[in-house]
């Protein structure tokens, strides 16, 4: 079977100024680490064409997209954003928009796909936040819903942190199922509410996780009967993670992947995968946190795929 299709832009990893918090230059560390173990193949890397503004401004106000486009974001939005928005940074957030979209059509046409970016939950209509310029989840469900790609989507979120912004950008969208699992004592200190939501207390570690996880996934992919899943797989839930306060391990998190895409192959249901957020001075260690997702991935890819009910295909 071939590798899944992975979506790579050089400009995932944009400059920042010497001592951010954000760890930018993680994405080129991910690239490099999937290229060593031959995960990152030519035949399966998939180039994005970074978002336009017309799809980006079907999730954000027109003046948001504007704004940072022409890189001119005031110094209070700069601040909500916690990010400097310069030509690159701005680039950066459309590829990693596009790259997401790009992922999404992928996996309607394999059935997996991943983005080595994404997951930048928490951009709201209005503006960015929380290091999230653009959100790209919300941005690739409405232009895949405005294309009639697809009638049903669902986010399954399980970065550390609430998906605050795709909960408010998507809260009158009915085709859109957000689901949220994170840590309740942490950042956003004002939730939105999701779809549904599940507040994990601090030092959950991979026992009480994983259970929680098998018990939901199948009942939940039956209910909202998605054609797509978009899967923010972030790393933060891990025990090392400077800004997460979960307990998972490294086995966590690839169980927790493994449930995740075995039970979307179960229900037939498309996956494509962002990687979110993981906070760690160590580059070489986040990025091999992040590379679980795409081992679990290709193996997974190494067996045979289901075939959807007949008359299930999405956008029928």
């Amino acid at each position: 079977m071939s590798p899944p299709p992975i979506v790579h832009h050089p400009a995932y990893a944009a400059p920042l100024p010497a001592g951010h918090r954000f760890p930018m230059g993680k994405f080129a560390a991910l690239a490099a680490l999937l290229r060593a173990r031959g995960l990152l193949l030519e035949r399966n890397l998939v180039e994005p064409e970074p978002a336009e503004p017309d799809a980006l401004a079907l999730a954000h106000d027109r003046a948001w997209v504007e704004a940072v486009l022409a890189a001119r974001v005031d110094p209070a939005a700069e601040r909500r954003l916690g990010l400097p928005v310069s030509p690159a940074v701005a680039l950066r957030a459309r590829a990693a928009s596009g790259g997401t979209l790009a992922a999404a059509r992928l996996a309607l046409e394999h059935g997996l796909a991943l983005n080595s970016a994404g997951g930048s939950h928490h951009a709201q209509r209005s503006g960015g936040a929380g290091f999230c310029v653009f959100n790209d989840l919300a941005v690739a469900s409405l232009v895949l819903l405005a294309e009639g790609r697809v009638r049903r989507l669902l986010i399954l979120d399980l970065d550390v942190h609430q998906g605050d912004g795709s909960a408010a950008i998507l809260e009158d969208e009915p085709r859109v199922t957000t689901v949220s699992v994170h840590c309740r004592c942490n950042w956003p200190a004002r939730k939105r509410q999701s779809s549904l939501d599940l507040a994990l207390d601090p030092g959950t570690g991979d026992r009480a996780y994983l259970e929680l996880l098998a018990g939901l996934l199948p009942g939940l992919l039956r209910r909202s009967a998605p054609d797509l899943v978009l899967y923010d797989a972030g790393v933060d839930p891990h025990a090392r993670d400077r800004l997460g306060r979960l307990a998972l391990s490294d086995r966590g998190l690839a169980e927790r992947d493994r449930l995740v895409l075995e039970a979307c192959r179960a229900a037939a249901v498309p996956v494509a995968c962002v990687i979110g957020g993981g906070y760690e001075e160590d580059l070489r260690a986040l990025a091999e946190r992040h590379a679980i997702l795409f081992e679990v991935a290709a193996d997974l890819s190494r067996r045979p795929r289901p075939r959807r009910p007949a008359g299930s295909c999405p956008g029928s």
